[in-house]
């Protein structure tokens, strides 16, 4: 795509991996922003960290109900069970390797050095109804970048990119206005 700067939107492990490329590259800085939906900075506050090492060898039944323990459609309106649904959808179709590598990286003990990245523009969407991350994981996210502007929507579940997209994109198009009549700028530019 040979872009050689870019903005990032990473929700729960996204995020945490949006956050861990951002770092690892601080040294050649590849990223301008981020925006980072109902994540982390430490694998730490995952309850299967001493189990990754066996995840390789669980089969794909086993690894699907960890991964759909967190999904609840009890108590939420319509478009969250939509969003629930195309995600285990989406789930089914993922192999065992697929599944254990993602586990993998969601649990192996590893966190973010957020003292290499804050100083970029960041947003943290989150939202107020209950989702897979508890309280404390979002207030160590809002210590971690005390300068980052926060995004909050009412509800939205694990997925309010999905159940809740017009109040993302809207949150995304305020997050990059900041970089319009840049070089930076997300909107394309016409080639003359």
């Amino acid at each position: 795509m040979e872009l050689d700067k870019v903005h990032l939107f990473g929700a729960s492990l996204g995020g945490f991996l949006a956050q861990k490329f951002t770092e690892v590259n601080a040294h050649c800085p590849r990223v301008v922003s981020l925006v980072l939906c109902n994540t982390f900075t430490d694998t730490s506050v995952f309850s299967y960290n001493d189990s990754a090492a066996v995840f390789w060898i669980l089969p794909s039944l086993v690894l699907k109900k960890m991964l759909m323990g967190n999904f609840v459609t009890e108590k939420v309106d319509g478009e969250i069970v939509e969003a629930i649904d195309f995600m285990v959808e989406r789930l089914e179709s993922l192999t065992q390797p697929e599944l254990a590598s993602r586990l993998t990286m969601n649990c192996v003990n590893c966190y973010v050095q957020p003292q290499k990245i804050c100083h970029l523009p960041i947003t943290i969407l989150d939202v107020f109804d209950e989702y897979a991350l508890s309280n404390s994981v979002r207030e160590e996210m809002y210590k971690c970048y005390p300068n980052a502007k926060l995004a909050h929507l009412k509800s939205g579940g694990n997925f309010p990119y999905l159940s809740r997209s017009a109040e993302v994109n809207l949150h995304l198009q305020i997050h990059l206005r900041q970089f319009e009549g840049t070089e930076y700028a997300a909107s394309e530019r016409t080639k003359l």
